[in-house]
């Protein structure tokens, strides 16, 4: 199955209340190489998992899935049942003397229709959003000015490297940092995501996967062939994102202030 239908497989899964959990394993021919299972959301294993993790074919997760979903098809069916007909009732006759006429049932008040929710708008951060990604930059702990931040949003703007921002009803809730760079030691250019954030208030709706798969999108028609991501230690939620989406640990991070 291609990512995307892995992707739609999660989603039904968390419908569900349930987890899809992928093999590490990224060789083809392995023994575990493209297998998946599901797991509930305190990690016990619901189908598919063995002692060493997912052991499920894809197809295996996704036919349990819609027969799971099936069991309680017909309860969510309305199903209507006609009533039997009934011999009217004779009606008394009016009394002969005038009476005051029956008030009118007040008319029900329609339900006002709901909005739909807004949709995740994909664009390039400009200087001017300096200001709203200085609070996200702020909360993945590092520190810089907003006078610096602007410069540093033109100037990457320059190089065509101007970070992604998604925006709900015209706020900015996610940002991507992204850049290219010619190493000596790559026959191209390697791509980088450098800073990845999504508002805790937009989470859950694919947003952070959408500003990746844009990133990868963008070093593809750079010439990049390789995408690399640096998340700090402590980020253990991080980690298993980026897992999901197909990446590996491959290396140590070392850093030195200057």
């Amino acid at each position: 199955m291609s990512d995307e239908t892995i992707d739609a497989l999660a989603e039904t899964a968390r419908n569900r209340g349930l987890k899809l959990v992928r093999s590490r394993v990224r060789t083809p021919n392995k023994r575990r190489f493209g297998k998946v299972g599901m797991t509930d959301k305190s990690g016990k294993a619901v189908f598919g998992m063995d002692a060493k993790g997912p052991a499920a074919k894809p197809e295996e997760v996704e036919s349990y899935l819609r027969n799971l979903g099936a069991s309680d098809w017909g309860a969510s069916l309305d199903v209507a049942v006609l009533p039997r007909k009934r011999k009217p009732t004779k009606v008394a006759p009016a009394p002969a003397n005038d009476s005051e006429p029956a008030p009118k049932p007040a008319p029900k008040a329609e339900p006002k229709p709901v909005p739909p929710p807004p949709k995740p708008k994909l664009r390039d951060a400009k200087p001017s959003d300096a200001p709203r990604l200085l609070e996200l930059i702020q909360e993945l702990g590092h520190q810089i000015d907003e006078k610096r931040l602007r410069k540093n949003i033109g100037a990457l703007a320059k190089l065509g490297e101007a970070p992604l921002v998604v925006t709900l009803d015209k706020k900015i809730v996610a940002m991507c940092g992204i850049s290219k760079r010619i190493v000596v030691h790559r026959p191209a250019p390697l791509g980088r995501i450098t800073a990845l954030i999504v508002t805790k208030e937009a989470q859950g709706r694919g947003i952070g996967a959408m500003l990746v798969h844009a990133a990868e999108d963008w070093m593809r028609e750079a010439g990049c062939q390789l995408v690399e991501v640096t998340s700090n230690d402590s980020r253990a939620k991080a980690h298993a994102f980026y897992r999901h989406l197909g990446y590996e640990r491959t290396s140590i991070r070392f850093a030195k202030t200057l």
